[in-house]
């Protein structure tokens, strides 16, 4: 099957532009907190409004794209993204955010249901892995950049620079509001993508039948499975600890040890993904040679000591451990998801839409840390919630039973074959 080289770029550039609209909230989180006057555990509820949307839409979203297609999904999705940042961006409040967190969320939802069928067939099946690691690594690429470009504009902004787009900036976002600009930035590129995929003629979608979404009697069905809920929950804890952890990085660093949270705090969540993307590559190699459950024990348990000296250690410590935590979440998503859909016959759309619906865990962790580090006074102690979810994520590597194991590689093959014939 011949490569559709510009819907395979569309779509590459679709990841991109999803994870660098969703992954700017850890560095805002500061800001949000102190501009609203807000407590950890409302703040906590914004993070929820955008990841909410995709426990409402996942499901949905799929049954659209079956109806209209990609394309349709696609422009609708992005409209909405333009809409929920041009509305926070032109009217600051903590309601107005909520709302506009929802619509942005709403529309990533709706992406990243049409955006991996369309992946398949636009860069051919035989090519669907390597297009799927590169749009995982895009994805870590774009959440890596964001905080980059949020800490760039903020002080250049702070600097008093008046020229391109920072002059739009200067003379359009409050004064004590510079982080706003970046929903200006999230409401511009939603815009643009909606230019290149409305101009852009994309492949038709031939659904495998265990590819399709299902109709609610199949959801009903799965629900009723105890294998269902477990895969679910893991996907919850997973996102949970995901969001968790990246948005506390630079508010812990801010409270803890006086570090900038536009400066520092900001590069230490762009470290924090970019270690979690180059975490991918060792992920790949491991469940080369090693049952991938006992992968996501050894990165579950990783994951836990480098929480533990980032929360107790010193600011150096915290700096560098912190990253550390994404670099042991690296395989974590790709496991659980392998693990799950392997571990039912059939209906693999149907669990893949309540799977993605667990994405809505990223949403649940933040207002938990919020009001135990509310009542507590002690954020550190609200942070208990990932150990939480990450000690569930061990526990999946004890409990899951595929019924199709990840192949692996005998490394010692060669060599005992050498030895029988001497």
């Amino acid at each position: 099957m011949k490569t559709n080289v510009t819907a395979v770029i569309l779509v590459l550039v679709t990841f991109f532009a999803i994870s660098f609209i969703t992954n700017i909230l850890g560095p805002l989180f500061p800001s949000l907190v102190s501009d609203f006057n807000i407590s950890l555990a409302v703040a906590g509820f914004l993070p929820f409004s955008f990841f909410a949307a995709y426990g409402v839409m996942s499901i949905p979203s799929g049954m659209l794209v079956d109806k209209y297609g990609e394309k349709p999904v696609m422009l609708l999705a992005f409209l909405m993204s333009a809409i929920g940042s041009f509305l926070f961006a032109l009217s600051p409040s903590f309601f107005m955010a909520m709302g506009s967190l929802f619509l942005i969320g709403t529309g990533m939802a709706m992406l990243q249901v049409a955006i991996n069928p369309l992946l398949r067939v636009a860069g051919g099946q035989e090519h669907f892995a390597f297009y799927s690691v590169m749009a995982q690594l895009l994805f870590g690429g774009a959440a890596t950049l964001s905080p980059i470009v949020y800490s760039y504009v903020v002080q250049a902004m702070s600097a008093g620079e008046t020229s391109g787009i920072i002059g739009f900036f200067v003379n359009t976002v409050p004064a004590n509001m510079t982080w706003l600009s970046m929903y200006w930035i999230f409401a511009i590129v939603s815009l643009v993508m909606l230019v290149f995929i409305f101009v852009i003629k994309l492949p038709k979608v031939e659904l495998k039948d265990d590819e399709s979404v299902g109709a609610w009697q199949i959801y009903r069905e799965l629900f009723k499975n105890k294998t269902v809920i477990l895969f679910f929950i893991g996907i919850a804890a997973y996102v949970g600890t995901e969001q968790g952890v990246a948005n506390a990085i630079s508010l812990f660093l801010e409270r803890y040890h006086g570090l900038d949270p536009v400066t520092v705090g900001a590069s230490t969540v762009s470290d924090f993904w970019l270690m979690l993307t180059l975490g991918c590559f060792l992920g790949l190699a491991l469940v080369k040679v090693l049952d991938s459950r006992l992968v996501l024990k050894i990165f579950s348990l990783g994951g836990m000591i480098s929480l533990t000296c980032a929360l107790f250690g010193s600011s150096d410590m915290a700096v560098s451990a912190f990253p550390m935590v994404g670099f042991f979440l690296s395989v974590m998503w790709s496991v659980i998801f392998s693990l799950a859909l392997n571990s039912l016959k059939d209906h693999h759309g149907s669990f893949a839409g309540i799977l993605c619906t667990g994405i809505v865990g990223g949403g649940l962790a933040s207002p938990i840390i919020g009001i135990i580090a509310d009542t507590t006074g002690d954020l550190r102690i609200g942070m208990v919630v990932v150990y939480i979810t990450l000690g569930y994520i061990f526990s999946i590597g004890f409990w899951a039973k595929p019924l199709v194991l990840n192949k692996t590689i005998n490394l010692f093959q060669n060599s005992n074959k050498k030895e029988e014939v001497l």
